[in-house]
């Protein structure tokens, strides 16, 4: 196990009719005047909007607004965000929306206190984001996590670079998390929500790190929580109990909680973001394509490590078998709930063309190797996408 410094300072609301609280949230974490910060139109056809700004109405606390997030958020979108904030004394970012919202509104909380260029240093290079606007959440989509992580995934529409940057001084101070919100979720959106999750947690359960027991089964355990209840929410959309699980399994999954003492992969994340950022496919849908292909390829490096993957979580019985024969039967039981829950696990089944893998394995390779569990070339990412085909 290595050391490790765990330090979380989000305050999670969970419960039904709690995005009631969001105006009285902003004035406790000391907001004056709000930026609100969302999607598309669904949070005004739910209903959602309205309580929110009555929220905030009720606290006397004023506001702009700007929606318009795309499921890939985009840079050019933050900086609009930026300029109002500035021009219209904004001090505090209140994003309702999934993880590109709130991946959004990090970037935007984190440019509108920094003086240099955010893109180049932070998201390009690799400086932290260590001060920002304070940002509250209201989730309506259980996937990405990062109502209370510190990294932002952004794309740049003029590189065509799809990054991720770690932003410890932009954890949202409070986040509402109201399970109801998530019924009416197209099911594909769901799937994909739960794609995100559970690859959270096996990029981070993939180590090669010795001593982390206590860790490994609470992974394997929210693992296993993820796969059983992702096909009910399918069939039970409205099952507040199931909702309620994999709302909170989403927020776990990614608070670092489950990474204290451990090096995760983190290389699927890295090839997965080309793969969107080129053809603008679901993050969820994108993961459940790269990942067996990952595992598949460096499988070879920690055969031990696959086979407990298969055996505690996806009930792969080892009796009589060999290490590879479990391993092999783990992916394809892992394959099998992707398309259970109806996403691809390649690119011809996302209807994705295959001519452009090696200009998506140069750009993965920019700074040399990809991963941690094994290190990944240029060449080895190629045959990554290849098997993904």
């Amino acid at each position: 196990m290595i050391n490790f410094t765990f330090h979380n300072p989000c305050e999670i609301v969970f419960g039904p009719d709690t995005e009631t609280q969001a105006g009285a949230l902003v004035k406790k974490h000391g907001g004056h005047k709000v930026l609100l910060h969302y999607g598309g139109g669904s949070i005004k056809k739910s209903g959602l909007y309205d309580r929110v700004v009555e929220s905030l109405n009720k606290e006397s606390i004023p506001y702009a607004e700007l929606g318009g997030v795309q499921p890939n958020p985009r840079w050019s979108l933050a900086l609009r965000g930026v300029e109002m904030c500035k021009s219209q004394g904004c001090d505090f970012i209140l994003a309702v929306g999934g993880g590109s919202v709130i991946d959004s509104a990090k970037a935007i909380a984190a440019q509108a206190v920094y003086a240099g260029d955010l893109w180049a240093d932070c998201y390009v290079g690799d400086r932290f984001i260590t001060e920002a606007l304070p940002i509250g959440t209201v989730l309506t989509i259980p996937a990405a996590g990062s109502e209370m992580s510190d990294s932002s995934v952004i794309t740049n529409e003029e590189s065509g670079l799809k990054l991720g940057a770690m932003c410890p001084g932009a954890i949202p101070v409070f986040s509402i998390l109201n399970p109801v919100l998530s019924y009416t979720l197209p099911p594909y959106q769901a799937a994909c929500g739960a794609a995100d999750m559970l690859a959270h947690m096996m990029e981070r359960y993939f180590t090669q790190e010795p001593d982390v027991t206590l860790t490994d089964r609470m992974l394997e355990g929210a693992m296993k929580t993820v796969i059983r209840l992702a096909p009910e929410a399918l069939s039970r959309p409205e099952d507040y109990g199931v909702r309620a699980e994999l709302m909170w399994a989403g927020t776990v999954a990614h608070n670092n909680f489950l990474s204290c003492g451990r090096i995760g992969d983190w290389a699927s994340h890295g090839m997965e973001h080309e793969l969107s950022a080129l053809y603008d496919i679901a993050h969820g849908a994108g993961l459940a394509i790269v990942i067996p292909a990952w595992m598949k390829t460096v499988c070879r490096y920690g055969m031990a490590r696959f086979a407990r993957f298969a055996v505690h979580v996806m009930d792969v019985d080892p009796f009589g078998k060999t290490n590879k024969q479990v391993v092999a039967e783990g992916i394809a039981a892992l394959e099998a709930f992707y398309a259970q829950i109806g996403l691809p696990t390649r690119f011809s089944e996302a209807g994705l063309p295959s001519d452009r893998i090696g200009e998506m394995a140069e750009k993965a390779a920019r700074k040399g190797s990809l991963g941690n569990f094994e290190r990944l070339d240029k060449e080895e990412i190629l045959s990554v996408y290849r098997t993904a085909l």
